[in-house]
């Protein structure tokens, strides 16, 4: 059975024109979904009992189940969520001076296999629909309701590749976005991808204004190959090409992820490496520091060592923030609730 959470506003229109109703009627029922953010469908009052039953017919309301959640001193919420065919996926809440911010998974299981990564850890499954993509927005926008607080920004940083779930990423994307929907603002919207160039171009053609970030993580092939598998498909030239088309197209600056392992990719060759590769770009770094996992052994830079990278990208022209720990008294890292609890299951 599919859930509401599927439809953006165009498709409810037309799947109440589909059912005999007016257009309106669907602009009511996406009206309930997220203005008033109703759990049930009999909770659309001004729907009617005849409606309201053909609507349970053919559709649910939420697809997921909280199993549990964790709160960090910080603020910071990590969710645990289970989908109707049993799979697990995490959503976190951060918590910004900016504002809340909501960070979505995409994905049940993921195929990139970056070697630092708990969500690695476990192969894609499957792709998460539009509706449980939705579905992980609405449930931390309702707790936020309790509080009157409403979320601000959304990032797909989540488990999975999102350029790897496209359609349905830009689909829950138009929902959230839409001036009827949550009514987040596209430049508060940010898409991760770890460069699947063919998207890369897909994207840039949309011409939306969602920003677009990259994890890149390592400043030249051979370290990238290593580090992550997705670079021997889409080596740097190739990406470092693909976002110039985006940029061009759509005049955004760029952000660059860029996990500091303790080690491997902090030295000051890659500091100088990294800054040759961004050269007259318009691009912003945020260097992160990397949340252990258990069964990976790499470790995190001291602050004291990141400073010293942020400063040699600074020398070299190239904007960079060092971003700020969040949910360090949580399991923190993405995909490390979820893989705990399939270990407990098992």
């Amino acid at each position: 059975m599919k859930s509401l959470y599927d439809l953006n506003y165009e498709q409810m229109q037309q799947m109440a024109i589909e059912h005999g109703w007016k257009a309106f009627r669907g602009h009511q029922i996406f009206q309930w979904l997220y203005r008033s953010r109703v759990n049930e469908i009999d909770e659309m009052t001004n729907l009617s009992k005849e409606t309201r039953e053909q609507l349970k017919e053919e559709f649910e309301m939420n697809p997921l189940t909280l199993i549990t959640k964790q709160v960090s001193h910080d603020g910071t919420t990590k969710f645990l969520f289970q989908t109707k065919d049993g799979c697990l996926l995490e959503s976190v809440m951060m918590v910004f001076d900016y504002g809340n911010s909501v960070c979505v998974s995409s994905q049940v299981g993921c195929n990139m296999g970056c070697a630092f990564c708990a969500s690695g850890l476990t192969k894609k499954k499957r792709d998460l629909t539009r509706g449980e993509m939705v579905a992980q927005v609405i449930y931390v926008q309702k707790e936020l309701d309790a509080k009157n607080q409403r979320l601000s920004h959304i990032v797909v940083m989540g488990t999975g590749e999102p350029f790897d779930n496209y359609d349905n990423v830009m689909n829950f994307l138009s929902t959230v976005n839409h001036d009827r929907g949550l009514g987040i603002g596209s430049r508060h919207i940010t898409i991760s991808s770890s460069g699947i160039v063919p998207r890369i171009y897909d994207f840039a053609n949309e011409h939306t204004q969602y920003n677009l970030a990259i994890s890149l993580h390592a400043p030249n092939n051979e370290l990238r190959n290593q580090l992550m598998p997705v670079n021997k498909a889409y080596p740097l030239e190739e990406l470092m090409k693909a976002l110039d088309y985006y940029s061009q197209e759509n005049n955004r600056r760029l952000t660059f992820e860029y996990i500091l392992l303790k080690g491997v990719n902090d030295q000051v060759i890659h500091a100088r490496q990294l800054a040759k590769l961004l050269k007259n770009r318009n691009a912003y770094v945020n260097l992160i520091p990397y949340n252990n996992v258990d069964e990976k052994e790499f470790k995190s830079v001291s602050y004291q060592e990141a400073m010293v990278f942020y400063d040699l990208l600074m020398k070299n022209n190239v904007r960079c923030t060092i971003r700020k720990e969040h949910g360090n008294d949580i399991d923190a890292a993405c995909g490390q609730l979820r893989i705990k609890e399939i270990r407990r299951e098992k």
